[in-house]
């Protein structure tokens, strides 16, 4: 009997034995194809010498040391290479030890910079429906995803939300792409003037949207707009990248592609690559020197931030992601991903959108093609595909609630980024034989 709690109490997943490439390997010898990263987190595979190296090497020179009292190489290294491909203006790093964390971080930052900039009366965060920002309270009450807020809606934060940018479902007959993205965008001015600009501290939103979503990214200019209503109302725009980020869509950070800089972004999953627990929140020079011209005090903290191991591991991470050329190369392959499902599920007749950026794709379901109508929820269309794959020696991440938190269906795929074209094709049969299987 395993004394282990489980993710769901009636699952007993077999175990992990090792990892190879993009393969793992369970106890009993059966091999799967990595078709999600997990969740998006590996993107080096699972047997990078030059990362286990690292690890091996810092644990036998300084496992760990608290950032109440030291510093260290590996954390200064790290904070230094990312800030040396940030985005404009994005001058701090603050090193923890995962997603949910990095966002809890951001929201905390983001209502003290109100405090030390004399606006106290701004309490409030807007973010998207069906977004999803990770599972502590703060973070969990600025997503959007009913369901998974439910439970938890009396005791956590709140927030309200705006439609999220859904060109496959919200943009009209008739309506441009430009025009959709800044209807889609002047959602968030409507929401602003409805609960009063003076009371908000920033808004929330993930440039590619991914678990809830989909990789589902906003149209051109929607960024844009956004940024630019975040600028006239003293608002914080925080983008939370901890999935899409890393080079995951082709480019390390992924608002790169939608021409803009945030004030706080949130990275974590390929931060790391899966070898070691590690996010981080970088935030603008502007919102640092606050802090700094204030009360000198970051009122947060947890025990494992800044962790010397994670951080050796995380600096080898984005060496590769950058100068050895991995981002380029997750664009590369992540175009011919894309040309794989299309070319295999284009015209598939539950097939409706195949959507995505790099190296984070995703393949929405229908019951419909033509109406776009959803598979009946009660039909567990996401969860049968996820245990065909599985049984087939795929990972991948189907969702249910893609529309609403309730309807819709979708397929996540994030692959590790050094998948060949012989391994997309395996990925693409495999995924193939599930769904024969289950639609």
């Amino acid at each position: 009997m395993s004394h282990v709690f489980p993710r769901h109490t009636a699952s007993h997943p077999p175990i992990a034995e090792r990892g190879n490439g993009i393969y793992l390997f369970d106890r009993e010898g059966k091999k799967y194809l990595d078709g999600s990263g997990g969740a998006a987190v590996s993107c080096l595979g699972h047997s990078d010498q030059d990362v286990i190296a690292a690890i091996k090497a810092q644990v036998d020179t300084l496992a760990f040391a608290h950032t109440g009292f030291f510093t260290s190489g590996p954390a200064e290294s790290l904070a230094d290479r990312l800030i040396a491909h940030a985005p404009a203006g994005i001058d701090r790093v603050y090193l923890v030890s995962g997603g949910s964390e990095a966002v809890e971080s951001a929201l905390k930052l983001a209502r003290q910079y109100m405090i030390e900039t004399g606006q106290p009366g701004r309490t409030r965060f807007i973010a998207r429906k069906q977004s999803y920002h990770g599972n502590t309270l703060g973070a969990l009450g600025t997503g959007g995803n009913m369901w998974r807020r439910a439970p938890f809606d009396p005791v956590m934060v709140s927030a309200s939300h705006i439609d999220p940018c859904y060109d496959y479902r919200l943009r009209e007959q008739g309506e441009s792409e430009a025009e959709y993205g800044l209807r889609a965008a002047n959602l968030l001015e409507e929401e602003l003037l409805r609960v009063g600009p003076e009371t908000v501290i920033g808004f929330l939103a993930e440039p590619v949207v991914g678990a809830t979503a989909g990789a589902l990214p906003a149209v051109q200019g929607y960024f844009k707009r956004i940024r630019e209503i975040c600028d006239q109302y003293g608002i914080l725009l925080i983008l939370d990248e901890v999935m899409c980020g890393m080079g995951r869509t082709g480019t390390l950070f992924a608002c790169e592609q939608d021409g803009i800089s945030p004030d706080i972004v949130t990275i974590a999953k390929g931060l790391g690559a899966g070898y070691q627990p590690i996010g981080a929140m970088l935030c603008s020079g502007a919102i640092y020197d606050a802090v700094r011209d204030g009360s000198g005090f970051f009122q947060h903290g947890h025990t494992y931030v800044g962790h010397p191991t994670a951080c050796a591991a995380a600096d080898v991470v984005v060496t590769k992601l950058t100068e050895g050329g991995l981002v380029d190369r997750s664009a590369r392959m992540g175009a011919a991903l894309a040309q794989a499902l299309a070319d295999r599920f284009g015209d598939h007749p539950n097939v409706g959108d195949i959507r995505g950026r790099g190296m984070f794709r995703g393949i929405e379901l229908v019951a419909d093609r033509d109406t776009k109508a959803p598979f009946d929820p009660d039909l567990g269309v996401a969860a049968k595909l996820k245990k065909a794959a599985f049984a087939n020696g795929l990972i991948c991440y189907p969702m249910g609630g893609t529309i609403d938190g309730r309807l819709g269906d979708h397929i996540l795929l994030a692959p590790p980024f050094i998948i060949t074209d012989d391994q997309i094709a395996e990925l693409v049969d495999k995924l193939s034989t599930a769904m024969d299987q289950v639609l």
